[in-house]
């Protein structure tokens, strides 16, 4: 069976995972489409990673890019963020894009090794982080969570958001994961100099004066350009892969 299985309801999305598992820019595996409400833990036996909310992959790539192996057991997941987002409706737990409980009860059931998640860093989301903190530690997973800024690992932008992982291995994860369990505030790369991944990105004046950045080659939108909306999209929903690849690498020191 696939290494890996890629959960993933957006159509554009999938058709960007399967491109880049043919590249062989992440894990080999499979993408599934169905609503994660739909999966059963059945549909998962036999994979050795699984990524939910796919996505275009970030978790995959950055786990690779923290010298973690396709063989090696792990869970991902960003659930949805505009129920706690600023620029979302501001329902919480009423929006029905809160799927945490389908991802908590597949954790429920397979009880993967270590998950990875990622979710906004607002007073919105307090609540979730709770939540999600309070149902892994019902099940015996030891949690630990920090929030940074994309511009701690030298993006352009702060972009905050707060990065969790729920480890089966409890009892490693008392001494090891002393400042995630601490909740402070980590000052990511601090310690080295580190690259700057943004460096030749293109600096583009938009019409209301403001300067922005864009990767080289992505295409500006104009009136009815639906495939580069559906671009801009995939990409924008993405996670940072530089700041996924530095809380991995810290996970992995700790364990």
């Amino acid at each position: 069976m696939s290494a890996a299985y890629y959960n993933e309801i957006d159509p554009y999305a999938a058709a960007w995972l399967r491109n880049l598992i043919e590249a062989g820019h992440i894990a080999p595996g499979m993408v599934d489409e169905r609503s994660i409400e739909d999966v059963s833990p059945d549909d998962l036996r036999g994979f050795t990673q699984c990524h939910f909310f796919a996505g275009i992959g970030v978790w995959s790539y950055a786990l690779r890019q923290a010298g973690w192996p396709d063989d090696q057991p792990v869970w991902t997941g960003s659930c949805p963020c505009q129920p706690f987002s600023a620029a979302g409706k501001g329902a919480g737990f009423a929006d029905e894009r809160h799927l945490w409980p389908a991802f908590f009860q597949l954790i429920k059931e397979c009880r993967p090794a270590i998950v990875f998640g990622e979710q906004v860093a607002s007073k919105d989301a307090d609540a979730w982080i709770d939540l999600v903190h309070a149902d892994v530690e019902s099940l015996g997973y030891a949690f630990g969570c920090i929030p940074f800024p994309s511009a701690g690992v030298g993006a352009p932008h702060l972009r905050d958001r707060l990065y969790w992982v729920a480890d089966a291995n409890r009892d490693r994860c008392k001494q090891s994961y002393t400042l995630l369990l601490s909740g402070q505030q980590a000052e990511a790369g601090s310690d080295s100099p580190r690259r700057v991944p943004w460096a030749d990105m293109e600096r583009v004046i938009c019409p209301d004066g403001r300067i922005r950045l864009r990767e080289p080659g992505l295409v500006l939108l104009v009136d009815g350009d639906t495939e580069h909306l559906a671009q801009l999209r995939a990409a924008g929903n993405a996670i940072n892969a530089e700041a996924a690849k530095v809380f991995i690498e810290s996970v992995m020191e700790s364990i």
